[in-house]
């Protein structure tokens, strides 16, 4: 653990959330390394991970945190925040038996609170439909507290796709409901924030939406009364942290911010059936300012998927999703990792992904759009950095042919000649990938196809390295008409402008392990050379 230190990256009235600062991923399952935890040299816990929390403090408290190993001792002094009332949701009716319905006894005390008060959810199982948050308010969900949702799609409320304006201008419409970048109606989710800052949401507990025991995965894809609501919406939210939860069994995405900023998602477990529909883990949608550091998903759909709407939303309500941070994650059998688009109108710029490790997900890295997205749909300044691929299908895709929507497999779509560059037609900017391990690959290390008249502008790859499956099923590596499914196939590079690999190795691939088709300027460099 040379030169490794600790930080405080949440703190809060009952907890603190730390961070363990080195070059390692968040969960080694290889090394099996463990780290001891004391608080006020007392033993707390074992952890395997960058990133823990310890809860059940008093606030207002200062306390010696250590993380031992054999070679290293951290220590950092930490003090609580000051708190001065506590409401505890039983005092205003919750009864906390998975029959009643809490709602409204829950609702009660988050309005009733000060902003010097903490809501206390105790153990037990409390019944809701939705719980809107407030601003300026606190709320803790103790071991044991879970959040259960009610099964009748009936008992939610509508969010409105959109509300006009007197002028009756799209730009001045108020907008709330939305589904996959369009604005739609939608149910309101089990935890709603609408124009809410200064909210803290956090514990032991676990949120549960119930849908494998109600009929939010059956018939999908049929609209009923309206689109199926989130564990957690945030819409023009500011200043949120939620942290050390667990969120299960979501009707659709998980956890969905909507045009917010300065949002920080932290030691949270999101937890979905493997296939289950449209459960996406986390899905900042046109945000600014985010981190997502030390979560663990394990999902029926991608782990995170970093959105900002279809081309109505960038015409009348620009705003791209940047400054995200995802780091020290753990991606587990998701459908992929850490995904880009394919709704992203508004654009994307100014993404971190480091010291994660994806599991047995379908792709890695994955980037999609496509002709109509439009010129707004700009992906740019991506970095990925120290990152473990296990038993990822396809690590690494960029794909300018995703063939989404109701014409996602017309000639527009799908032409791999070059058409007019419009108002409607994507690009793709700079990206850089680094120390980066990719073992038990299947179908492609890596894909990465532009469109012919806007082709992706750069790929770096440095020190990174693939190695593949003994006898792998040959798959798709992107959803795009018209390909063929490959096996151990190397880095596949179509309509870029500038690709640099230094020091990549491809290790069991069949056939060439590097394929360009129009590349305009391809360089390549082993360890210690540079670039003339």
């Amino acid at each position: 653990m040379n030169g490794e230190k600790i930080n405080v990256i949440a703190i809060t009235p009952t907890s603190v959330t730390l961070e363990v600062e080195n070059d390692f991923p968040y969960y080694l399952m290889s090394t099996k390394k463990e780290w001891d935890v004391y608080l006020n040299h007392t033993f707390v816990k074992k952890i395997q991970s960058n990133v823990f929390s310890i809860f059940d403090l008093s606030p207002d408290t200062t306390y010696l945190v250590e993380v031992k190993d054999q070679n290293q001792e951290l220590i950092m002094n930490i003090k609580t925040c000051e708190v001065k009332y506590f409401l505890d949701v039983r005092k205003f009716g919750a009864k906390g038996d998975g029959i009643h319905n809490d709602t409204l006894a829950i609702q009660t005390a988050i309005m009733a609170c000060p902003t010097d008060g903490l809501i206390i959810v105790p153990p037990g199982e409390y019944l809701v439909t939705t719980l809107f948050l407030k601003s300026d308010t606190k709320i803790e969900l103790k071991k044991g507290a879970l959040i259960k949702a009610s099964t009748n799609r009936e008992h939610f409320p509508i969010l409105p796709s959109v509300l006009s304006s007197n002028d009756g201008t799209p730009e001045n419409e108020y907008f709330l409901g939305s589904w996959e970048g369009d604005p739609f109606d939608n149910f309101a989710s089990v935890i709603t924030g609408i124009n809410v800052q200064n909210v803290l949401l956090y514990g032991e507990g676990t949120v549960d939406g119930c849908a494998h025991l109600s009929d939010w995965w059956i018939n999908h894809k049929v609209v009923r009364i309206a689109y199926r609501p989130h564990l957690l919406f945030l819409k023009g939210c500011d200043k949120v942290q939620v942290l050390g939860l667990t969120f299960q069994n979501s009707p659709s995405w998980t956890l969905h911010p909507f045009y917010s900023s300065n949002l920080s998602f932290l030691d949270l477990k999101i937890e979905n059936p493997k296939e289950s529909p449209n459960t996406d883990g986390l899905n900042p949608e046109s945000c600014r300012n985010v981190e997502i550091v030390g979560v663990v998903f394990n999902v029926g759909d991608d782990c995170i998927a970093l959105k900002s709407g279809k081309i109505y939303m960038a015409r009348n309500h620009y705003q791209p999703c940047e400054n995200v941070t995802i780091r020290n994650c753990l991606m587990k059998y998701g459908h992929g990792a850490v995904v880009i688009g394919s709704e992203m109108s508004c654009g994307m710029k100014n993404i971190q992904v480091e010291k994660c490790y994806f599991l047995e997900t379908d792709r890695g890295i994955r980037i999609k759009t496509r002709r109509g997205r439009g010129n707004k749909a700009r992906i740019d300044q991506l970095e990925v950095s120290n990152i473990i691929m296990d038993g990822v299908l396809t690590p690494l895709v960029m794909n300018m042919f995703y063939f989404c929507d109701p014409d996602g497999k017309t000639e527009y779509v799908y032409s791999k000649e070059a058409l007019p560059v419009t108002d409607l037609t994507p690009s793709l900017g700079k990206f850089k990938f680094q120390n980066i391990i990719c073992t038990n690959v299947a179908i492609s290390a890596g894909f990465f196809y532009g469109l012919k008249e806007a082709p992706i502008e750069s790929i770096s790859l440095e020190n990174v390295s693939f190695r593949y499956q003994d006898n792998p099923s040959p798959g798709y590596p992107a959803m795009m008409s018209f390909i063929e499914k490959r096996s151990k196939e190397g880095l596949y590079f179509h309509n870029v402008q500038e690709v640099i690999l230094k020091d990549v190795t491809i290790e069991g691939q069949d056939g060439l392990p590097i394929v360009t088709n129009n590349v305009q300027n391809f360089v390549q460099m082993k360890k210690g050379e540079k670039n003339a």
